[in-house]
């Protein structure tokens, strides 16, 4: 499975569009279409009718509607733009490095969840 160069929770900054220019955090990523959305980029107003299931009242709510992933590039805090990704395998993980050389984040959050389980079983492991 191939690296994606742009993930859940990753700042990006908007290249194309009525929003250029904008940084946002992405709140999801939709693969199969190829879209991200980004947190308070490409505003849209939806109007919701009121029902018994929706437990708002009726009204117009905005929220933020998906763009084109290739509209977007992921921002890196450490070089101060936005930034091109490659994928480079070190040691047994994938990494998603600039072009700087500089790596923004481990791949997946199965890592993260792995050790938080560990700990979890360590602390279980002590009782």
């Amino acid at each position: 499975m191939s690296l994606s160069r742009i993930k859940t929770n990753d700042e990006v900054v908007v290249i194309r569009g009525k929003d250029k220019g904008k940084r946002g955090r992405v709140l999801r990523v939709l693969r199969a279409k190829n879209r991200v959305v980004v947190e308070g980029v490409n505003t849209v107003i939806r109007h919701l009718k009121r029902n018994p299931q929706n437990p708002q009242a009726g009204g117009r709510q905005e929220r933020s509607a998906p763009i084109h992933i290739s509209n977007v590039m992921p921002w890196s805090d450490a070089d101060g733009k936005a930034v091109r990704v490659n994928s480079d395998g070190i040691g047994r993980e994938k990494h998603r490095i600039t072009s700087s050389g500089k790596v923004l984040s481990a791949a997946g959050k199965a890592k993260e969840k792995k050790a938080q389980r560990r700990k979890a079983k360590g602390s279980e492991d002590d009782e």
